[in-house]
């Protein structure tokens, strides 16, 4: 026998089957920083549109987790798409840096280490270095998952120039009337200490005291209302789950419209709403109830209580909040620590009492618990009303609650003096909701819906914090009245000079109010002089939501408004909203033309990653096991606008795909070692498989970048496995394998498949460039370096489709029909190899019995149809001589197939049979075709 097999043209490339993601990998890195792998992409659409998605901020305060990397990578993917698609798109990365995050976790450590009282100066500098230190840690981390950006050149909002630009937006919503001083109840944490604004408030059940408790009435002024209530003690019936709260009650509201009854129980009077009286009576276990008349809330108004220990009148107001799914129909008003208590209490003028301090606890002007923090106050304040007779009944109540986003503990409404941004003026949510509705494109759709709710419901922006890091509220507060100056051209002034201070905004806490007051300046509403300077600071989310004016409009980089936000849905209510109101309460137009939105990463069971559950899966494990190239196609792979589950099964199946788009890449790159541009055959001149091939894998790349343009990157991961899996490696190139390796080496049937091949690859190569970043430069350093596109990096490529290379819709109809005879006759073939009859399909004879018109289409067709189904012999026959025991179709009616073995010799060259094998005396064993191109033979 002789040996042929340095006859034929084998694969030969460099690039490996072993991936060895975790070594090659960072040599990628290395080489993309030496080369500035971004600056080559941006310079290669030179002169193009640009594309600017601006990135959210995350915390700088710990290492990243699951959600951070996906974030991540979906930008990356997104900005890695854009230009390879012909826009200028630089991401440039920021970190948010100021606030409640940082400084909690500083001061924890200061509390460690016994230093706990340090000046307000010194904590910003410990502050401050604490965040530089793990915006280092997570620039290097976001590095190694492959994410282009400007990283020695990231926004921070802690330097001196973005701390300015948030400083003058609050200047301009000084200027245009927005801002204003004043006590309103809160959100407060008082074990933080400040004031909380919505996106900071989590909800979260929570074991509350419910009570009863009934407040005594005038019996003179509800006697002369309610005759039948003459001469009886009478009582108002609340229902809480905050008997804190009773000490600062001013009022009972009723709904104007509700029925409201006078229950008569054991001699008094008792007023509850006709439709929970029921449910009440059992409650209270009342026997005997009469009811002595139905009124409406509206015929209530006016009657005064009293309160139940404290020497106070608390009159009956209406309120159109008031419901009956709970409670008595009597609302408990407390204006001092209620959003609709206060507005209630506005239009009554009644009294915003909030009787206690920054930690929660009761200033003694409330004598019974001075002292006491709300949390101890509720069972004194039960006691007392029991004492009292004023408690009804009393039990705990599990439900929703608002909690502190930082240290997870229930927070209180509290009315302090605050700073806010009117939500009314200057139409602030009327233009906001326009907005909404116009202007932006929200992806997933009901975005909108949940961001437009948000808004139109929310209270007036509270802007101001009592903590130490972040940006000061630049205004000045008269000792005598404490009236606030905010003259904007002054702020604006104060600016400036911390715009140049070494540290920023500390120009403000460090400079004394002296140097800070203009000369002569007195207070237009007391006459006095003597100012202090307000020492709040700004909510980080004014901080981050004014990154529009310090990145976007400052930054060459980007363009105002940004094309693309990419948050996680918590932003709707966080740095979506606050940017929203931010930009158009200063600019009238939104920062953002489209908003997308991702769902957080859970457990292989759908659950919620917890270090309690023990099912925490940190990116640099998944690294370290996998590579980072991994980690970005499960990125891809998911559906990230809903909640994407993440477990060692889910990346085995993964690193199973990325095997097979690696082997793919690995055969072309193999088949293409002796090939280049000047032997491309052109698309006229293929042969009817090839043209079919080629244009499947326009259609398929097609595809691909209509799912990138409309961010459905689990639809591109998918069309490419596909295409790797299906179209490619079990259709074409094993199709082609006989002519890549058995015809003549510059034949232009192997010619013919190479170029469509080399093409193919190129297209892929780009395709998959923005998620598997690592794997495309591999490929496209293992390409011999005449075939591989100008520049020194992937991300220079820009392929663009032969218009001339596509069929015509008749003929791509007719050639649809070779994958499906070729799957028919795989079908045909099973049961045969399975019984041993044969092998390798090379051991076959395949004979074709279809209807004339079938037959014709063949012949229009011409394929080579033995190489089509990789068989030996293909024979066709009319329909009505198919044999008895030959396979039917169901797909294709009329069509039968019979599988037999091939005779003839196997050649030892091909594997071919043919019953000529051996005639040529040259070449021994060898078929005629093999015969042949040995004759001129150059492999």
């Amino acid at each position: 026998m002789s040996d042929y097999k340095k006859t034929l043209c084998l694969p030969e490339t460099s690039f490996p089957m072993k991936a060895n993601l975790k070594q090659r990998e960072p040599e990628t890195l290395n080489l993309w920083e030496e080369i500035d792998v971004l600056a080559l992409m941006v310079k290669a659409n030179e002169g193009n549109e640009r594309y600017t998605l601006h990135d959210g901020p995350p915390y700088a305060n710990g290492h990243i987790h699951m959600g951070t990397a996906m974030n991540k990578v979906l930008k990356d993917i997104i900005v890695k798409f854009k230009n390879m698609h012909g826009y200028r798109a630089e991401y440039v990365p920021g970190w948010d840096c100021h606030g409640l995050p940082i400084e909690h976790k500083v001061a924890q450590e200061l509390k460690e280490k016994g230093k706990e009282n340090l000046p307000a100066v010194t904590v910003r500098k410990i502050c401050r270095d604490y965040a530089s230190k793990f915006m280092k840690i997570q620039r290097d981390e976001f590095k190694r998952l492959g994410v282009f950006g400007t990283w020695s050149n990231p926004y921070l909002t802690m330097l001196p120039t973005y701390e300015a630009a948030t400083a003058r937006e609050l200047g301009r919503f000084m200027a245009n009337g927005s801002v204003y001083r004043g006590k309103k109840p809160i959100h407060w944490c008082i074990c933080c200490e400040t004031a909380l604004a919505e996106a900071e408030v989590e909800y979260a059940d929570h074991a509350s005291p419910s009570i009863y408790v009934r407040f005594p009435v005038d019996d003179a002024a509800f006697s002369q209302k309610f005759s039948v209530a003459s001469g009886k003690k009478a009582y108002l019936v609340i229902w809480t789950t905050t008997p804190w709260t009773i000490p600062s009650n001013m009022a009972v509201a009723v709904h104007p419209e509700y029925e409201y009854v006078l229950a008569l129980v054991q001699g008094e009077v008792h007023v509850v709403a006709s439709e929970r009286l029921t449910a009440l009576q059992k409650k209270f276990k009342w026997q005997d109830v009469e009811v002595l008349a139905v009124v409406t809330g509206k015929d209530l108004e006016g009657i005064k209580a009293r309160h139940p220990f404290i020497d106070r009148v608390s009159p009956v107001v209406l309120a159109d909040y008031v419901t009956l799914d709970t409670g008595t129909g009597l609302v408990h008003t407390a204006p001092g620590h209620g959003r609709e208590d206060y507005e209630t209490g506005l239009r009554y003028g009644l009294e915003v009492l909030s009787p206690l301090d920054d930690k929660g606890r009761f200033l003694p002007v409330v004598n019974e618990l001075a002292g006491k923090t709300v949390i101890e106050a509720n069972p004194e304040v039960i006691r007392i009303l029991r004492e009292r007779g004023a408690l009804l009944a009393e039990e705990k109540l599990s439900h929703s609650y608002p909690h502190c986003w930082r240290c997870k503990q229930p927070v209180i409404f509290r009315a302090t003096t605050q700073w806010f941004i009117s939500m009314e003026k200057n139409d602030l949510r009327a233009k906001a909701l326009r907005a909404i509705e116009k202007d932006v494109r929200w992806i997933p759709a009901w975005g909108r819906e949940r961001i437009h709710a948000m808004i139109e419901h929310r209270p007036d922006w509270c802007i101001s914090r009592q903590r130490t890091w972040g940006v000061p509220i630049i205004a000045l507060i008269c000792k005598d009245c404490d009236t606030a100056y905010t003259d904007s051209e002054w702020v604006f002034s104060v600016v400036d000079q911390f715009e140049k201070h070494p540290t920023g905004c500390d120009y403000w806490f460090e400079t004394p109010v002296e140097k800070l007051a203009p000369a002569g300046l007195k207070c237009p509403h007391c006459g006095g002089g003597a100012w202090e300077k307000e020492d709040d600071i700004l909510d980080v989310w004014f901080d981050s939501g004014t990154s529009f004016a310090a990145v976007l409009e400052q930054r060459p980089e980007c363009t105002f408004p940004a094309d693309l936000y990419l948050e996680g849905t918590d932003q709707h209510r966080g740095w979506f909203h606050s940017s929203l109101l931010a930009s158009i309460g200063t600019r009238a137009r939104p920062p953002y033309k489209s908003v997308l939105t991702h769902g957080y990463v859970v457990d292989g069971e759908g659950r919620k990653m917890s270090k309690s559950l023990g099912n925490v899966v940190a990116p640099q494990e998944i690294i370290d096991k996998y590579g980072a190239e991994v980690l970005r196609l499960w990125v891809s792979a998911v559906n990230y606008q809903e909640d994407v589950r993440i477990s060692s099964e889910i990346l085995d199946r993964l690193v199973d795909a990325y095997r097979r788009i690696r082997n793919t890449c690995r055969f072309i790159l193999g088949n293409l070692s002796d090939f280049s541009p000047d032997k491309a055959v052109p698309f006229a001149e293929m042969g009817p498989v090839d043209r079919y091939a080629l244009d499947l894998f326009r259609l398929n790349f097609e595809k691909v970048r209509e799912a990138y343009q409309d961010f459905e990157f689990h639809k591109v991961f998918h069309t490419l496995h596909n295409l790797c899996v299906t179209d490619l490696s079990a259709f074409y190139l094993d199709v082609i394998k006989d002519r890549l390796y058995v015809s003549g080496k510059d034949s232009k049937e192997r010619r013919a498949a190479q170029t469509v091949i080399w093409k193919t690859l190129l297209t892929l190569m780009q395709e998959m460039a923005p998620i598997l970043c690592f794997t495309a430069e591999e490929v496209f350093r293992s390409l011999p370096e005449v075939l591989r596109p100008k520049g020194q990096t992937v991300f220079e490529s820009r392929f663009t489709f032969d218009t001339e290379e596509r069929l015509d819709a008749e003929e791509r109809a007719n050639l649809k029909l070779l994958p499906v005879l070729r799957a028919e006759v795989n079908k045909a073939a099973e049961p045969i190899r399975k019984s041993g009859t044969i092998g390798h399909s090379l051991d076959t004879h395949v004979t074709i019995y279809a209807p004339d018109s079938l037959l014709a289409d063949l012949k229009v067709i011409g394929a080579d149809l033995r190489e089509l189904f990789i068989v030996s012999k293909v024979s066709l026959a009319a329909a009505e001589h198919a044999p008895a025991d030959a396979y039917r179709s169901v797909e294709t009616e009329g069509l039968a197939i019979k599988v037999e073995k091939a005779s003839g010799v196997k050649c030892e060259r091909c594997w071919v049979y043919d019953e000529r094998t051996g005639e040529a005396g040259d070449f021994p064993g060898t078929c005629p075709r093999c015969a042949r191109i040995l004759t001129g033979v150059n492999c």
